[in-house]
Order: C-alpha cells, then structure tokens, then sequence
C-alpha cells in the first residue's frame, strides 16, 4: 500500500483539494489527530427556562431546546455560571448587543465609539491561529450568514464592527465574517496563487465545469495505488464536495425578484447547513483547525417566517415576559440548536483518523447574551460539543461560582490546544474540570 504525507493535494490547472485522513497516512504520521476547535455564536440570547437543566453532573436532564442532540448526551459538556463582564455596560449606557458580540471571544470591554478609533481586544480563536495556523493552508476560517457592515453606528453609539464581528486579529482589527459559500469553497479548493483563483472560478463558471474536473487525473492516479478501505474513504470524500458544489450552485441561482447579497442563498436553512459541511470540509482535510461562525450578527432582527415566526428576532427578545413573545423566541432558539446538531452529528460520523471528527474537537456553541429582555451577561449559555482528544469529559452539566470569567474557560481551551496563554480579557485563572481526569 503506497504511504501519503498528511499534506498531500490533489493538483490540477489551478485547483488543490486537501485530503481527509487516509490508512496510508497512519504509517507516516506519528502524531494523534488533530485537535480542532470552534466557535458557534447566536445572536439576542436564549430562552434560558429552556436551555439550562436543573440537574447537575451526569444526571442533567435533556431540556427543550437541546432535545435534537438527546442521543448524543455523552458527547455534551454544558457549562452554566460563565459571565463576560465585559459585555457590561460598566458606566457606558446602552449598547448590550455591541458589547455581547465584541467581547464574547475576547473578554475585553469595548470601547465606546461609532468612529474609526474602535478598541477590543484579540480574540480566543485568533490566540490559537497565530499560535498554529501556519501548521495549515488557512490560519483559521471566519464564517457568517447575515452581512454586516464594518464602519458606522450599530448599536447606541457602538460602531458597527462590534456587532458583526465576534473574530479579532488585535484590539483594532476584526476578522470580518464571510457569507458567501462560493468563496469559502474557493479559499478551500482553489489555487494559493494571487489572482489565478478568480480567473480559475470564472473559467469553470462559464463552462459549468466542477472543480474535480480539473483534478480527476490526479485522482484517479492516486486511487490505484491504495487499499480498498482508502479507496472508499476518498470516494466518499469526492462525492462530499461534488455535493457541497452542486447545492451551492441551486441555491445561489434562485430568483427571488429582490436583491440579495451575491451568491448567497435565499433559504435561511440551507445556507447554515452549507456553512457548517464547509466547515466540515475543512476540518477534514486539514485546511484549517480554527473556525468562528455567526449563524446571524448581533441585533439581528431577521424573522423566521419557515418556523411560524414573522416577527424580528431581536425585538421579540424584548418581551417583558409575554408568554406569547417568549414561545417565539423559543422556537428560534430551537430551530437555531437545530441546525448546529445536524453539524454534531455529521462530526459525529466522520472518520478522523483513530475517532471522529467530534472525537478530535471542541465545538463551542453559545451566546454573548443569556437573557435578552434584560440585556444579562451572567450564567451565560455555553454547551461544548467534542472531546478535544480526551482533553475534554463530556456527559456533564458543570455549575461554576457566580460570575467565573468566561475567559478562564478560553485559558483552558487554549492549554488543550497546546497554546500557552497569560491571560486572555478578564481571566484570572483556568478553568477547572473540564477533564475528569485533571
């Protein structure tokens, strides 16, 4: 059986396709899998009568909104008594959702301005890339479903970076996400050289040619020389992007007879799930180990009409306990923890290398906001999917004292990643018990 480097691509007029982890890689690989880690946001807070058990430990009780990962409770670690004081207002007035988003990874309080002169603070996910990015083709992947804009007022005098950003490279330049799968798949598959990716996009645009086109001879040249278990494993693999190019070409062609973004889907749905299998892609391959994504920016007021729920999301958060308005935000937050476990347990089922996928991550899911009528930042909630190479016990609700710093738990993660931080904002410690067996 022929033994591959872990880097090996598949080359072809322009176009190079990572591969995921073969048999015949094991033998050149001293190495466990990698470890890979990501941040899931959701905007305006959660419902928390319906997020948080009441029991604590490994008897904790599957609870409404989590109830479409039930079968996958071993593979859960939720975390409550988690506090971002930096979301806080801290004498500056309003602006919680600004303040959410900008320290959500960061720690750091904001700094009040709607002007060029923004100040945050470097987020978790970006500690960890300036650390081991360049060990991959992207340091790390920032992914987003609702445009934002990056200068001018969002929010009660915040500027618009903080709102749509959750990603910071330094305290003054955010990661902006990117909302348009057409080039995710490109930074993915296409060419590293400058300016030949475009032209490579184009060409085959024109033809309506797949990007394994251009690949195939390579492909088929490798496929010989390996076992039939590897054999399988990249055909499957090849079909997974065939697929991911094909649903992004369907969605991105329909007419709506109104603007939208280019090259965005209409379908709210399809677009998170076409986000999440590029996430997917890219984990498996290797491309990146580091990815944040917005499932919509903070404030969003976007209505879930396919759910039964025209109304904004952000001002239904504002309820004043209306038990009607509550139900909705609910249903959101459902539909929302849905579309996440769809991804879990695709992770779930992917081959990695002696596990899975999931086996091999940390996939953080929460929000800056716990309560949104009230604009909280405390008790936040915080679910991590993953065992992070057995750094991580899941099967556990875990209560921590009032207000623990949500960086500590980022501390911790950055030590499982093999990423040795200070501090991050406000932390003042690791966070314990994360691993039984620490």
């Amino acid at each position: 059986m022929k033994t591959l480097n872990r880097r090996t691509l598949l080359r072809g007029l322009g176009v190079s396709i990572g591969l995921p982890m073969l048999d015949a890689m094991a033998a050149t690989s001293s190495t466990q899998s990698p470890t890979r880690l990501a941040f899931v946001y959701v905007p305006n807070g959660i419902n928390m009568a319906h997020w948080t058990p009441q029991a604590q430990g490994k008897a904790f009780e599957i609870t409404r909104v989590l109830t479409p990962l039930k079968e996958h409770k071993d593979k859960l670690t939720l975390l409550t008594g988690l506090t971002h004081n930096g979301g806080r207002a801290l004498g500056d007035g309003p602006g919680d959702h600004a303040r959410a988003a900008a320290s959500y990874l960061t720690g750091a309080h904001p700094r009040k301005t709607a002007g060029a002169d923004i100040k945050n603070g470097t987020s978790v996910d970006q500690l960890a890339a300036m650390s081991v990015g360049k060990q991959n083709r992207l340091a790390s992947l920032e992914l987003g479903i609702e445009d934002g804009r990056q200068v001018g007022s969002c929010d009660s005098g915040y500027a618009c970076a903080y709102s749509n950003n959750i990603s910071w490279r330094s305290d003054s330049s955010p990661m902006p996400p990117e909302i348009n799968p057409k080039n995710v798949f490109a930074r993915l598959f296409g060419s590293a050289a400058a300016g030949e990716t475009q032209e490579m996009i184009a060409r085959r645009e024109r033809n309506r040619r797949s990007i394994l086109d251009f690949v195939l001879d390579d492909a088929k040249s490798l496929r010989a020389d390996l076992g039939s278990t590897d054999q399988r494993k990249l055909d499957e693999y090849l079909y997974s992007i065939r697929d991911i190019e094909q649903r992004i070409e369907k969605a991105t062609r329909q007419d709506l007879g109104f603007a939208q973004p280019e090259g965005t889907p209409a379908d709210y749905a399809e677009h998170v799930r076409l986000m999440f299998d590029l996430m997917t892609a890219a984990f498996k391959t290797n491309s990146t180990r580091i990815a944040t994504f917005m499932m919509a920016r903070e404030g969003s007021a976007r209505s879930y009409r396919e759910i039964g729920v025209p109304d904004g999301h952000h001002p239904l958060t504002h309820h004043r306990n209306d038990p009607e308005m509550m139900e909705k935000v609910a249903k959101i937050n459902c539909f929302h923890f849905s579309l996440f476990s769809e991804w879990v347990k695709k992770l779930a089922t992917t081959e990695d290398g002696d596990g899975t996928l999931l086996d091999h991550s940390a996939i953080v899911y929460g929000s800056g906001i716990s309560d949104g009528n009230r604009h909280l930042h405390h008790d936040l909630p915080v679910l991590v999917a993953g065992r992070m190479n057995g750094k991580i016990t899941p099967g556990r609700h875990i209560v921590y004292a009032q207000d623990t710093p949500m960086t500590n738990f980022y501390l911790s993660l950055l030590t499982n990643f093999g990423v040795k931080a200070e501090s991050i904002g406000d932390s003042n410690g690791e966070l314990k018990g994360l691993s039984e067996l620490a």
